[in-house]
Protein backbone atom coordinates (compact mmCIF):
# COMPACT_ATOMS: atom_id res chain seq x y z
CA UNK A 1 0.00 0.00 0.00
CA UNK A 2 1.45 3.35 -1.04
CA UNK A 3 2.15 5.71 2.24
CA UNK A 4 0.63 8.72 2.59
CA UNK A 5 3.35 11.46 3.81
CA UNK A 6 3.66 12.73 7.18
CA UNK A 7 1.74 16.16 8.42
CA UNK A 8 4.50 18.21 9.36
CA UNK A 9 2.25 21.13 9.83
CA UNK A 10 2.74 23.71 12.90
CA UNK A 11 -0.55 25.03 12.47
CA UNK A 12 -2.47 25.57 15.73
CA UNK A 13 -4.64 23.61 16.77
CA UNK A 14 -8.08 23.54 16.36
CA UNK A 15 -9.90 24.30 19.59
CA UNK A 16 -13.04 22.91 19.06
CA UNK A 17 -11.95 19.74 17.77
CA UNK A 18 -9.20 19.51 20.83
CA UNK A 19 -12.44 19.87 22.85
CA UNK A 20 -14.72 16.82 21.69
CA UNK A 21 -13.37 14.08 23.45
CA UNK A 22 -15.60 14.76 26.43
CA UNK A 23 -18.12 13.93 24.98
CA UNK A 24 -17.32 10.52 24.67
CA UNK A 25 -14.92 10.17 27.53
CA UNK A 26 -16.30 6.84 29.09
CA UNK A 27 -16.00 5.45 25.07
CA UNK A 28 -12.73 7.15 25.08
CA UNK A 29 -11.57 5.55 28.23
CA UNK A 30 -12.81 1.94 27.08
CA UNK A 31 -11.73 1.53 23.52
CA UNK A 32 -8.40 3.61 22.98
CA UNK A 33 -5.36 1.71 22.88
CA UNK A 34 -2.70 2.18 25.70
CA UNK A 35 0.99 2.66 25.10
CA UNK A 36 3.42 0.03 25.42
CA UNK A 37 5.05 -1.01 28.54
CA UNK A 38 8.48 -0.87 27.47
CA UNK A 39 8.39 2.51 26.24
CA UNK A 40 7.08 3.89 29.43
CA UNK A 41 10.50 1.81 31.39
CA UNK A 42 12.75 3.89 28.46
CA UNK A 43 11.10 7.12 29.68
CA UNK A 44 11.89 6.63 32.93
CA UNK A 45 15.52 5.17 32.50
CA UNK A 46 15.78 8.44 30.65
CA UNK A 47 14.27 10.75 32.83
CA UNK A 48 16.52 9.00 35.76
CA UNK A 49 19.67 9.29 34.17
CA UNK A 50 19.06 13.31 34.48
CA UNK A 51 18.56 13.54 38.10
CA UNK A 52 20.91 13.67 41.39
CA UNK A 53 20.05 12.30 44.49
CA UNK A 54 17.72 9.14 45.71
CA UNK A 55 14.64 11.25 45.13
CA UNK A 56 12.05 9.79 42.21
CA UNK A 57 11.16 11.21 39.27
CA UNK A 58 8.41 14.14 39.53
CA UNK A 59 6.61 14.23 36.41
CA UNK A 60 4.05 16.68 34.80
CA UNK A 61 1.96 15.57 31.94
CA UNK A 62 0.15 17.40 29.63
CA UNK A 63 -3.30 16.53 28.18
CA UNK A 64 -3.81 13.33 30.46
CA UNK A 65 -6.87 12.82 29.26
CA UNK A 66 -8.65 9.42 31.19
CA UNK A 67 -5.17 8.13 32.51
CA UNK A 68 -4.19 5.99 30.08
CA UNK A 69 -0.30 6.94 30.12
CA UNK A 70 -0.92 8.54 33.63
CA UNK A 71 -1.35 5.29 35.65
CA UNK A 72 1.24 3.35 33.81
CA UNK A 73 3.82 5.73 35.20
CA UNK A 74 2.60 6.01 38.59
CA UNK A 75 2.95 2.55 38.48
CA UNK A 76 6.72 2.63 37.87
CA UNK A 77 7.01 5.05 41.00
CA UNK A 78 6.84 7.96 38.95
CA UNK A 79 4.76 11.47 40.63
CA UNK A 80 2.67 12.31 38.35
CA UNK A 81 0.71 15.96 38.25
CA UNK A 82 -1.99 15.68 35.33
CA UNK A 83 -3.25 18.71 33.65
CA UNK A 84 -6.29 17.88 31.64
CA UNK A 85 -8.48 20.44 30.18
CA UNK A 86 -11.88 19.06 29.59
CA UNK A 87 -13.15 18.24 32.99
CA UNK A 88 -15.05 15.38 31.56
CA UNK A 89 -11.83 13.61 30.90
CA UNK A 90 -10.49 14.53 33.75
CA UNK A 91 -13.10 12.70 35.86
CA UNK A 92 -12.65 9.57 34.54
CA UNK A 93 -9.08 10.06 35.57
CA UNK A 94 -9.86 11.23 39.30
CA UNK A 95 -11.92 8.38 39.12
CA UNK A 96 -8.95 5.78 38.68
CA UNK A 97 -6.71 7.48 40.67
CA UNK A 98 -9.23 7.96 43.56
CA UNK A 99 -6.73 5.57 45.70
CA UNK A 100 -3.37 6.65 44.78
CA UNK A 101 -1.05 9.45 46.57
CA UNK A 102 0.92 9.54 43.81
CA UNK A 103 -1.07 11.33 41.14
CA UNK A 104 -2.23 14.53 41.59
CA UNK A 105 -5.20 15.72 38.25
CA UNK A 106 -5.34 18.94 38.20
CA UNK A 107 -8.33 20.74 35.79
CA UNK A 108 -6.35 23.28 33.47
CA UNK A 109 -4.98 24.70 30.43
CA UNK A 110 -1.07 23.74 30.45
CA UNK A 111 -0.62 26.83 28.62
CA UNK A 112 -2.09 29.00 31.18
CA UNK A 113 -1.86 27.01 34.04
CA UNK A 114 0.06 28.52 36.91
CA UNK A 115 2.65 26.32 38.36
CA UNK A 116 3.68 28.54 41.29
CA UNK A 117 7.34 28.08 40.94
CA UNK A 118 7.37 24.38 40.49
CA UNK A 119 9.51 22.72 38.03
CA UNK A 120 9.80 18.99 37.07
CA UNK A 121 12.00 16.37 36.33
CA UNK A 122 9.71 14.50 33.32
CA UNK A 123 7.23 16.13 31.38
CA UNK A 124 5.27 13.77 29.04
CA UNK A 125 2.29 14.15 26.82
CA UNK A 126 0.80 10.93 25.59
CA UNK A 127 -1.05 11.86 22.04
CA UNK A 128 -2.11 15.20 23.38
CA UNK A 129 1.19 17.66 21.68
CA UNK A 130 -0.46 18.64 19.25
CA UNK A 131 -3.17 20.11 20.67
CA UNK A 132 -0.91 22.33 22.82
CA UNK A 133 -0.70 26.02 20.80
CA UNK A 134 2.36 25.93 18.82
CA UNK A 135 3.17 29.24 19.71
CA UNK A 136 4.32 28.69 23.11
CA UNK A 137 4.50 24.91 23.63
CA UNK A 138 8.12 24.42 23.82
CA UNK A 139 9.33 27.57 25.60
CA UNK A 140 6.67 26.61 28.37
CA UNK A 141 7.97 23.07 27.74
CA UNK A 142 11.05 24.36 29.33
CA UNK A 143 10.28 26.80 31.46
CA UNK A 144 8.49 23.82 33.60
CA UNK A 145 11.12 21.41 33.81
CA UNK A 146 14.83 21.95 35.75
CA UNK A 147 17.64 21.92 34.29
CA UNK A 148 18.28 18.62 32.77
CA UNK A 149 14.97 17.62 32.61
CA UNK A 150 13.21 15.32 30.49
CA UNK A 151 10.48 15.53 27.61
CA UNK A 152 8.88 12.69 26.38
CA UNK A 153 6.64 13.04 23.32
CA UNK A 154 4.44 9.66 21.99
CA UNK A 155 1.54 9.40 19.93
CA UNK A 156 -0.53 6.01 18.87
CA UNK A 157 -1.50 5.06 15.22
CA UNK A 158 -3.25 2.04 14.45
CA UNK A 159 -4.53 0.28 11.43
CA UNK A 160 -6.04 -2.63 10.48
CA UNK A 161 -4.04 -5.64 9.99
CA UNK A 162 -5.83 -7.48 7.69
CA UNK A 163 -5.54 -6.20 4.19
CA UNK A 164 -8.38 -7.52 2.83
CA UNK A 165 -10.58 -5.94 5.96
CA UNK A 166 -8.80 -3.01 5.62
CA UNK A 167 -9.89 -2.48 1.83
CA UNK A 168 -13.14 -2.97 2.28
CA UNK A 169 -13.17 -0.38 5.30
CA UNK A 170 -11.74 1.96 3.37
CA UNK A 171 -14.28 1.04 0.48
CA UNK A 172 -17.17 2.25 3.00
CA UNK A 173 -15.53 5.44 3.83
CA UNK A 174 -15.43 6.42 0.32
CA UNK A 175 -18.96 5.88 0.03
CA UNK A 176 -19.81 8.20 3.06
CA UNK A 177 -17.10 11.02 2.65
CA UNK A 178 -15.43 13.29 0.23
CA UNK A 179 -11.95 12.56 2.00
CA UNK A 180 -10.56 9.75 4.00
CA UNK A 181 -9.69 10.22 7.75
CA UNK A 182 -5.98 12.34 7.75
CA UNK A 183 -5.27 9.67 11.24
CA UNK A 184 -7.14 6.67 10.55
CA UNK A 185 -7.51 2.93 10.54
CA UNK A 186 -7.49 2.70 6.81
CA UNK A 187 -3.42 3.52 6.22
CA UNK A 188 -0.56 1.92 7.73
CA UNK A 189 1.02 5.44 7.80
CA UNK A 190 -1.81 8.21 8.38
CA UNK A 191 -1.50 11.57 6.78
CA UNK A 192 -1.78 13.28 10.32
CA UNK A 193 1.25 10.61 11.53
CA UNK A 194 3.50 12.37 14.31
CA UNK A 195 5.35 8.91 14.61
CA UNK A 196 8.30 9.16 12.32
CA UNK A 197 11.79 10.47 13.25
CA UNK A 198 11.08 13.50 10.10
CA UNK A 199 7.29 14.52 11.59
CA UNK A 200 6.77 17.93 12.74
CA UNK A 201 7.70 16.61 16.57
CA UNK A 202 11.60 16.49 16.06
CA UNK A 203 11.56 19.47 13.42
CA UNK A 204 10.48 21.56 15.84
CA UNK A 205 12.22 20.70 18.80
CA UNK A 206 15.58 20.77 16.80
CA UNK A 207 14.70 23.76 15.49
CA UNK A 208 14.33 25.26 19.16
CA UNK A 209 17.79 25.04 20.31
CA UNK A 210 17.04 24.71 23.72
CA UNK A 211 17.04 20.82 24.16
CA UNK A 212 20.00 18.39 24.00
CA UNK A 213 19.88 14.68 23.90
CA UNK A 214 17.17 14.44 21.32
CA UNK A 215 15.92 11.05 20.69
CA UNK A 216 13.32 8.67 18.41
CA UNK A 217 12.11 5.14 19.02
CA UNK A 218 9.41 3.24 17.78
CA UNK A 219 7.53 0.63 19.06
CA UNK A 220 5.32 -2.04 17.92
CA UNK A 221 2.32 -3.97 19.37
CA UNK A 222 -0.76 -6.09 18.12
CA UNK A 223 -4.34 -5.68 19.42
CA UNK A 224 -7.89 -7.44 18.78
CA UNK A 225 -11.06 -5.42 19.27
CA UNK A 226 -14.62 -6.54 19.07
CA UNK A 227 -17.04 -4.75 16.12
CA UNK A 228 -18.53 -2.49 19.07
CA UNK A 229 -15.03 -2.12 20.00
CA UNK A 230 -13.84 -0.63 17.16
CA UNK A 231 -17.13 1.04 16.72
CA UNK A 232 -16.27 2.82 19.77
CA UNK A 233 -12.73 3.70 19.26
CA UNK A 234 -13.66 5.48 15.77
CA UNK A 235 -16.37 7.43 17.88
CA UNK A 236 -13.29 8.93 20.11
CA UNK A 237 -11.76 9.80 17.32
CA UNK A 238 -11.56 14.26 16.72
CA UNK A 239 -12.30 13.20 12.92
CA UNK A 240 -15.66 11.55 13.30
CA UNK A 241 -16.66 13.72 16.92
CA UNK A 242 -16.74 16.50 14.52
CA UNK A 243 -18.51 14.55 11.24
CA UNK A 244 -22.42 15.88 10.78
CA UNK A 245 -24.58 13.02 13.07
CA UNK A 246 -26.49 11.92 9.75
CA UNK A 247 -23.12 10.66 8.11
CA UNK A 248 -21.52 9.45 11.29
CA UNK A 249 -24.04 7.11 12.69
CA UNK A 250 -24.69 5.35 9.20
CA UNK A 251 -20.70 5.26 8.46
CA UNK A 252 -20.16 3.54 11.53
CA UNK A 253 -22.75 1.27 11.58
CA UNK A 254 -21.56 0.04 8.26
CA UNK A 255 -18.26 -0.25 9.62
CA UNK A 256 -19.60 -2.40 12.08
CA UNK A 257 -21.27 -4.69 9.67
CA UNK A 258 -18.03 -5.08 7.78
CA UNK A 259 -16.21 -5.97 10.51
CA UNK A 260 -19.18 -8.79 11.78
CA UNK A 261 -18.70 -10.03 8.47
CA UNK A 262 -15.28 -10.94 9.15
CA UNK A 263 -16.14 -13.01 12.29
CA UNK A 264 -16.39 -9.43 14.36
CA UNK A 265 -12.99 -9.08 15.41
CA UNK A 266 -10.52 -7.20 14.11
CA UNK A 267 -6.91 -7.16 14.29
CA UNK A 268 -4.82 -3.73 14.46
CA UNK A 269 -1.23 -3.19 14.49
CA UNK A 270 -0.68 -0.05 16.84
CA UNK A 271 3.11 1.60 16.34
CA UNK A 272 4.12 3.84 18.77
CA UNK A 273 6.54 6.60 18.24
CA UNK A 274 8.48 8.14 21.16
CA UNK A 275 10.42 12.35 21.03
CA UNK A 276 13.02 12.24 24.09
CA UNK A 277 15.34 15.39 24.69
CA UNK A 278 16.75 16.94 27.88
CA UNK A 279 16.58 20.69 28.71
CA UNK A 280 20.05 22.24 29.17
CA UNK A 281 22.02 22.27 32.02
Amino acid sequence: MTQRPQDRSAAAPDRTRRAVFGEVAETYDDTRPGYPGQLVDDVVAFARCGTSGEGGVEALEVGAGTGKATLAFAARGVRVTAVEPDPRMAAVLARHSADRTDVTVVGAEFETWDTAGRRFGLLFSAQAWHWVDPAVRWTRARAVLRPGGALALFWNDWYVTDEALRSELAAVHDRFLPDRPPHSILDEQPRESVRGANSWAAAELRADGGFTDLDHRVYSAAHERSTTGLSGLLSSLSFYRALPEDTRRPLIAEVAQTVDAYGGRVGLTTKTGLFLARTRR
